[in-house]
């Protein structure tokens, strides 16, 4: 059997799926997905206009940033960044072009090629996060509650599991800046 239509234009399986789920449970999926594109395009507008860095190549530099020596091998960052292989290295090319990043080889492996983030890459980073925290902010957490937020971060964590937040706060920890608190952004 089909998950389409069938000959006389009854609706199957695809719709009966759906209607199994509640309209909170539907609300909660589709406001998911519309609120995070609708975010993305206007912090990647927001970018794209105030330092002509779409939110994709932002992405790749907070990402060496992160890193005690500004540099990851490709396929780390492709992972890093949600890329494929073939888009990160089209996305490098670019950024290479404009002096944010540069490519090295491993010493070890002369065949491991690894992006680095430049200083240039690196002042422009860190004019763009202004903007970008700006952004979040304004099109995000200020428009949630301190408990929303806390109930949110509750939520991703059953979602994504502990692992996740681990990693961002040890990436943050690496760069030497500790994490924000209640006092520090009174």
């Amino acid at each position: 059997m089909s998950n389409a239509t069938d000959r006389s234009g009854t609706a199957v399986t695809h719709f009966q799926a759906w209607q199994k789920l509640t309209d909170d449970q539907l609300a909660a999926w589709s406001g998911f997905l519309r609120g995070h594109a609708q975010i993305v395009r206007a912090l990647d507008s927001e970018l794209e206009r105030e330092h002509g860095l779409p939110l994709t190549s932002y992405d790749v530099l907070i990402q060496l940033s992160l890193i005690s020596d500004r540099r990851l091998q490709m396929s780390e960052l492709a992972d890093a960044v949600v890329l494929s292989r073939s888009g990160l290295t089209r996305l490098v090319d670019r950024l290479e072009r404009c002096g944010l990043v540069e490519r090295e080889r491993g010493e070890a492996d002369p065949r491991q090629i690894y992006a680095r983030l430049t200083d240039r890459g690196f002042e422009v980073l860190a004019d763009a996060t202004v903007t970008h925290i700006a952004g979040i902010r304004e099109r995000f957490l200020e428009r949630l509650s301190d408990e929303q937020t806390q109930e949110l971060a509750a939520i991703w964590r059953a979602v994504l599991g502990p692992e996740v937040e681990r990693q961002v706060l040890e990436a943050i920890r690496r760069t030497g800046l500790d994490t924000p608190t209640k006092e520090k952004e009174a």
